[in-house]
């Protein structure tokens, strides 16, 4: 259920009772607090968050750890890196079809419902892998077909899962949160990458099984909530497409939900398409499933340290510094990478990408929830994330076919010159994200 960002929506605690207003000050975790805004979620939120964290945590974990094999599973199966690439942009492609679908419902009040059984039925698609894998009956159509129930149950939770930290944290304890959580799906590409490939080693229906059983754990985690997740929203009464369509209305009039949009949209692709680069030069050079694993996990921490600097760098050097920064130099890290001769080279450059690239993410996130109505939680985020998804669908299948047709190195060349185009758009618009602030 990853995504490169998920964009957190603000939100409501909830209209049953009214909370206590605290003065202007600083909430419990560090950041300012404006006169007005609720205190800190204390007993029954607090605890709430802890275990969405850890169902996010946990859904991560295992993702990464499947993830990470599932291409060099079909190059073992016989399949071209093109075919890899494919599967990979199929099952992307899939969730964007029930994402803004899901947040309706989800927006109405039954975010918890949809995030407790569409985990379900990913882990049964998942382990269904597994079982197959361990009987060795696995077939093309079988792994494609879970694949697919798998993305469209991610699509649905991920759906319902945006604007979670709006309802259970005040404005003031959301951009910490943001970028706990954040740094929990980072974490997640230190360990996941690493377990799987080690666990692919023993055995190829390993890492399918630790992905069931961490859906299994967020559904569970999910389910012990106590907070019922409704945001104060009235039906419209529009139908169902003008209802899905609200979301975009507002990404339309709002010219930073726009920059995120196109942010977002365009990183997350590039990523997608490097970290496929990496896994089709590293095969085509005879590096093991281990040798991958140890380089996305180098990858994996240098995401945590940029998530975890995020809020503090932000502060020091203001938003649409950071912003511009970071995306210019992206631009030579991704060309290096289309150079990169071994596991090491590739290791560093992707780690040096994935240090930069939280510092801006976080910050954009944290200002979108400024700017989106409670009751459009759910759309805006799904909105974001099917431009962002769109991205990541496509990638893989560019990624695979201009490695097949080319070289290995023709996506991160690519892709180091759509960064250049997206760097000079962003010093344009970088403004937005201090006048937001």
């Amino acid at each position: 259920m990853e995504s490169f960002t998920q964009a957190e929506t603000p939100g409501h605690r909830g209209a049953s009772r009214r909370p206590r207003l605290r003065r202007k000050g600083r909430t419990a975790s560090g950041f300012p607090s404006p006169e007005g805004v609720p205190a800190p979620p204390q007993g029954v939120s607090a605890r709430d968050f802890r275990l969405f964290w850890w169902a996010n945590a946990a859904d991560a974990l295992g993702t990464q750890a499947s993830g990470a094999v599932l291409p060099l599973l079909l190059l073992a199966l016989g399949h071209s890196a093109q075919t890899a690439g494919l599967v990979a942009g199929l099952s992307l492609a899939a969730g964007l079809l029930l994402g803004p679908l899901a947040a309706i419902p989800a927006d109405r009040g039954a975010r918890k419902t949809i995030m407790i059984w569409s985990a379900a039925v990913a882990a049964l698609a998942m382990g269904s892998i597994a079982l197959a894998l361990a009987l060795g009956h696995l077939t093309l159509a079988h792994l494609l077909g879970a694949v697919l129930v798998e993305r469209f149950a991610t699509a649905c939770h991920e759906a319902a899962s945006r604007g979670t930290v709006a309802l259970l944290c005040p404005p003031g304890d959301q951009p910490r949160a943001v970028s706990g959580l954040a740094a929990a799906d980072q974490g997640a590409l230190i360990l996941g990458p690493a377990l799987g490939g080690a666990a692919y080693q023993l055995s190829r229906a390993l890492p399918f099984v630790a992905d069931a059983v961490s859906y299994a754990v967020a559904a569970l985690c999910v389910r012990a909530m106590r907070t019922d997740l409704k945001a104060p929203a009235e039906p419209s009464g529009d139908g169902l497409l003008r209802e899905a369509a609200a979301g975009l209305r507002l990404v339309r009039r709002e010219p930073l939900l726009r920059l995120v949009l196109v942010w977002v949209a365009v990183v997350n692709g590039v990523a997608v398409a490097l970290y496929y680069a990496t896994v089709f030069a590293l095969g085509r050079s005879g590096s093991g499933a281990l040798s991958l694993g140890v380089v996305l996990a180098v990858s994996g921490a240098a995401g945590l340290a940029g998530s975890l600097a995020a809020p503090r760098v932000a502060a020091r050097f203001g938003p649409a510094r950071v912003l511009m920064a970071v995306t210019w130099l992206l631009v030579p890290l991704t060309a290096g990478i289309a150079g990169a001769g071994g596991p090491w080279t590739h290791g560093a450059l992707l780690g040096a990408v994935c240090l930069l690239v939280p510092l801006p993410a976080v910050v954009l996130q944290a200002r979108a929830l400024l700017v989106t109505e409670p009751a459009l939680q759910a759309r805006v985020g799904a909105v974001l994330a099917t431009a962002s998804g769109a991205t990541a669908a496509l990638a893989p299948v560019l990624a695979g076919l201009f490695a097949d047709q080319v070289d290995t190195a023709a996506p991160a060349l690519g892709c180091a010159a759509l960064l250049t185009l997206l760097a000079v758009h962003t010093t344009r618009r970088a403004a937005l994200a201090e006048a937001a602030a």
